[in-house]
């Protein structure tokens, strides 16, 4: 009887696709069919942004109809349909061709969605944890709740493939916070296993996942949900973002597709009037992000992004001198305000685990001082005028963003300002003290609006055709806020009652906004004339798409499971 040969593994093959010159790769996902025959990215041509399908044996990629604004690609176990998210809806689309599909309405959130073999799909909402919905559409269920006491959120679930269990990330608010879980859907129990975002099992018997700048792998007991082995990286040049989708995708063939990693956008500060001019400050280009005014306007606070190890930390920056100061050096530290005295700066930083409130002198003369503990997500905004309390935010998994204010004498023991069913962010105290202005979603988008202080009863909407960034002018007698690319003002006046003005135009241009989110990314000088603004420095967009075939025995190589 002749022996049968054993054919020999073929060796990782990689390669490069590039795209067509006037094409450009967006960085919100990309997905792999599973049989590793069908690529779907998101492409920007000639100005119109949808999805585009590449056949692995094909030369070009075409563009598939209905997807225009498609956000975060993934494929049915067959193969033959995609699903995608746009603004405000979660859809699907036939590749044999035919109208997109709406399968639900959503409101905010876009973080992965995972298409089982039971033909329902899992998504993730903000304070919903995870749901499922039938593929044909209808109404959505929990699949996993966001627990109590954990200040998160779930996000880029994964079904197994036995249907019975999903990986997911719990992100409590920052990439450097996220971990991997999973949940048993039959008991409804879920675990952590380890750090790391965006999770895929692999046939392999392991777990993909992402850290900052990295892909690694674990091995993984599908069956009895357990970790088998320890965690190790296997690419060191993959893009991840800061809500933590990694731009890779995986096939059951033993195909890996990804995006090599950017540093973070570089960006400059300029001053603008109120005429719209603008004018260069001489600060080098950085990720600059969150800018904040000293109280005498002499000394401007900025996060610049993705430092080393992939850290975001607060820096200085002297007007007069030009000169820029590290202030942070540990954790994740973002959104800084200043004491009305400018002697501290406060800030929101990870340097101890969950993102709270800390607070340093502004020349860095002693070590950070903890001003708020949390088991959540917490975001500064600002201090009252005599200095004696800080307005913050926090993410309860139940009551969803909250505003509070933390004595800063005594025992610092923080009250609530402001709860309701829905969102409310970034407080901002008026000059006098008597008025906090905020950010709520309660009409469906996020308006600004105001309401008293001590006491938080009544209210009054001061955008009124969506408005994020609320700042107080320093004299009180202003309220700047942001709509897409317009910066917009409303008087006030307070005496003998509190009266807003309508909203007008101050200047409208192409300024940096805080990652889509409504966080505030631009400053007004205390005399109210001038604006510094973040502009984004022209960079060549990504037009690549790196491809690794016969990759799992490299994966079986570098991270053995032992079987």
């Amino acid at each position: 009887t002749p022996k049968t040969e054993v054919q020999p593994t073929p060796p990782p093959n990689r390669f490069v696709i590039g795209l067509p010159p006037d094409d450009k790769i967006n960085t919100n996902g990309l997905a792999l069919s599973p049989d590793g025959r069908t690529l779907v990215y998101i492409g920007n041509r000639s100005g119109v942004l949808q999805l585009f399908r590449r056949s692995m044996d094909q030369l070009e990629a075409v563009p598939i109809p209905g997807t225009e604004g498609a956000q975060v690609p993934f494929f049915s176990p067959d193969g033959q349909w995609v699903g995608f998210f746009t603004e405000d809806k979660l859809k699907k689309v036939a590749l044999a061709g035919g109208p997109a599909v709406t399968l639900r309405e959503i409101s905010g959130g876009r973080w992965g969605a995972s298409w089982g073999l039971d033909d329902t799909i899992a998504f993730s909402l903000p304070g919903s944890g995870l749901l499922r919905v039938p593929a044909v559409g209808g109404a959505p269920q929990p699949l996993i709740k966001v627990e109590a006491g954990q200040g998160e959120s779930h996000r880029w679930p994964d079904i197994l493939p036995s249907g019975k269990a999903v990986l997911f990330t719990v992100f409590p608010g920052t990439l450097e916070e996220a971990h991997i879980a999973v949940a048993d859907l039959e008991t409804g129990q879920h675990a952590i296993l380890l750090k790391g975002t965006q999770p895929r099992y692999v046939r392999t018997g392991h777990i993909v996942f992402a850290r900052p700048g990295s892909l690694w792998a674990i091995p993984f007991d599908a069956d009895r949900l357990e970790l088998t082995g320890a965690p190790a990286p296997l690419l060191e040049d993959i893009q991840v973002n800061g809500g933590g989708l990694a731009n890779y995708a995986t096939a059951d063939d033993g195909s890996l597709v990804y995006l090599s990693g950017a540093p973070a956008r570089q960006v400059t500060m300029v001053w603008v009037d109120r005429k719209g001019m603008a004018e260069p400050l001489e600060a080098p280009p950085r990720a600059y992000t969150q800018p904040e005014f000293s109280p005498d306007g002499r000394q401007l606070t900025v996060t610049i992004q993705r430092e080393e190890g992939g850290k975001d930390h607060i820096w200085v920056y002297d007007l007069p001198r030009g000169a820029l100061t590290r202030l942070t050096f540990e954790g994740d530290n973002h959104a800084s305000f200043w004491t009305p005295d400018g002697k501290r700066i406060a800030f929101r930083s990870t340097r101890e685990g969950r993102s709270n409130l800390f607070w340093k002198p502004a020349d860095g003369s002693a070590p950070e001082e903890r001003l708020t503990t949390s088991e959540y997500y917490q975001q500064g905004g600002s201090f009252s005028p005599d200095g004696k309390l800080a307005f913050y935010r926090e993410n309860h998994p139940t009551n969803r963003e909250d505003i509070w204010v933390v004595p800063l004498e005594g025992e610092r023991k923080p009250s609530l300002f402001l709860q309701t069913p829905f969102d409310e962010l970034v407080p901002r105290v008026s000059p006098d003290g008597r008025w906090i202005a905020y950010l709520s979603d309660e009409s469906g988008r996020f308006e600004v609006y105001v309401r008293p202080f001590p006491s938080s009863s009544g209210k009054w909407q001061i955008s009124t055709e969506g408005g994020v960034e609320p700042l107080w002018a320093r004299n009180g007698r202003e309220l700047f806020y942001r709509t897409g690319d317009k910066v917009m003002a409303v008087e006030i006046t307070t005496q003998p009652s509190f009266q807003a003005g309508t909203p007008r135009l101050v200047f409208e241009g192409s300024y940096v906004r805080h990652g889509g989110t409504p966080e505030t990314n631009f400053a007004v000088t205390p005399d109210g004339q001038r604006f510094l603004m973040l502009k984004a420095v022209e960079q060549q967009p990504q037009s690549e798409i790196r491809v690794v075939l016969n990759w799992f025995e490299e994966l079986k190589a570098k991270v053995p499971t032992g079987k």
